[in-house]
């Protein structure tokens, strides 16, 4: 593929705008892009991801479909088409995405970790603890995706394995102890002391 010197410093400078969080700029940027070559897909993935940290998930969609009709199987556009479904409350289709990657990439984390939030999401929170274990399998430590476990645990009232991973976790990570307190998950465990003592 040819490059383009003057797109690419304009992707630079666009980038850079992103990384220090100034999204609005960056994606002025990224329009100067498309204006040139309005299939240039890592404009249009990285445009999708700025409007999706600015919570305009509609038009975040609108640039990965671009994208993804441009190339299916782009994994990086799929994952952030599938943040955004999540994000907007659109379970099902994010669901239906995440199950597709996973049919063919069945280790791909990043995949089971959106869809250990969705699950979790639908309240489907036994098939959530499923994807946890797997991600857990390659990364035993991931304290967010044990943070996630504990929670499913909890809202099945499975109090014991939820509290146990708890400790694990602010043991490792005190900050998470605030976490815990400000997570709706918990609420059945207020009463609890050994939840009041991990959070104290």
């Amino acid at each position: 593929m040819t490059t383009n010197p003057k797109i690419d410093s304009i992707l630079d400078e666009a980038n850079r705008l992103f990384l220090k969080g100034k999204l609005s700029e960056a994606i002025i940027y990224y329009d100067k892009i498309l204006e040139e070559n309005p299939n240039h897909i890592s404009s249009l993935n990285n445009k999708g991801y700025a409007l999706n940290k600015l919570k305009n998930y509609d038009a975040a969609i609108q640039c990965y479909d671009h994208a993804l009709r441009l190339n299916s199987d782009d994994l990086s556009v799929l994952v952030n088409k599938i943040s955004s479904l999540r994000k907007k409350g659109d379970f099902t289709e994010a669901l239906n995405y995440c199950n597709a990657i996973l049919k063919n990439n069945p280790n791909y984390n990043i995949a089971l970790y959106h869809k250990e939030r969705i699950l979790f999401s639908m309240k489907l929170y036994d098939e959530s603890i499923v994807c946890c274990n797997k991600i857990l399998e390659d990364y035993p430590r991931n304290i967010d995706v044990l943070f996630d476990k504990s929670c499913n645990f909890a809202m099945l009232s499975k109090l014991d394995e939820a509290l146990d991973i708890l400790e694990n976790i602010i043991m490792q990570k005190p900050e998470y102890k605030i976490k815990a307190k400000k997570n709706k998950s918990f609420e059945n465990l207020a009463n609890n002391l050994k939840f009041q003592k991990l959070i104290s």
